[in-house]
């Protein structure tokens, strides 16, 4: 019982291609995975949807395939809703596959920003956004504890509902009267 009161999810990325991912972005048909790192608060922890804390904040973006290398990729960050600029990265190839930022959104503020992501083919521009938001969502920290705490609570409920069955007579025991 307590195995599956205690359990805890998986979380895992760029396992099956069927999984969903909402770090992955879409741009025609190709794959581009972005994460944000705090690593003044959070050394090598990944956030893609909601960043916990404002400050310095390095941005990644990973191509999952080989051919965007080729091909001339425009990044930009907004804060939302006014589209204020915060990154910006003019059109350019990698041929890494990774294109590294970094952001100081201690200077912009908590709020929703939008990643705007711009491939340029042959003159064919196609523009796909990813929306995340820095210093609104809850440390996941105190979210775990929120967990185990509730999780002990549900376990001293059960124990005192056990011990109060037991005590009534109703546990199996025979009544002596």
């Amino acid at each position: 019982m307590f195995a599956i009161i205690l359990q805890q999810p998986v979380y895992a990325h760029r396992g099956d291609a069927n999984d969903v991912d909402p770090c992955r972005i879409k741009v025609s048909n190709e794959w581009i995975h972005f994460a944000a790192y705090t690593p003044t608060f959070s050394e090598n922890k990944s956030y893609c949807r909601s960043v916990p804390k404002v400050g310095m904040t390095n941005l990644v973006f990973d191509y999952e395939d080989k051919q965007l290398r080729h091909v001339s990729i425009e990044f930009e960050v907004t804060k939302e809703p006014e589209g204020t600029r915060v990154f910006y990265r003019p059109p350019s190839t990698s041929k890494t596959g990774t294109v590294e930022g970094a952001v100081d959104f201690s200077q912009f503020g908590a709020g929703n920003y939008l990643v705007h992501v711009t491939i340029d083919n042959n003159n064919e521009k196609v523009d796909t956004h990813i929306p995340f938001s820095v210093g609104i969502e809850g440390d996941e920290s105190f979210i775990k504890v929120k967990k185990f705490l509730f999780t002990i609570g549900v376990c001293v409920v059960i124990g005192y509902l056990c011990f109060r069955y037991a005590r009534s007579g109703k546990g199996g025991q025979p009544n002596s009267a």
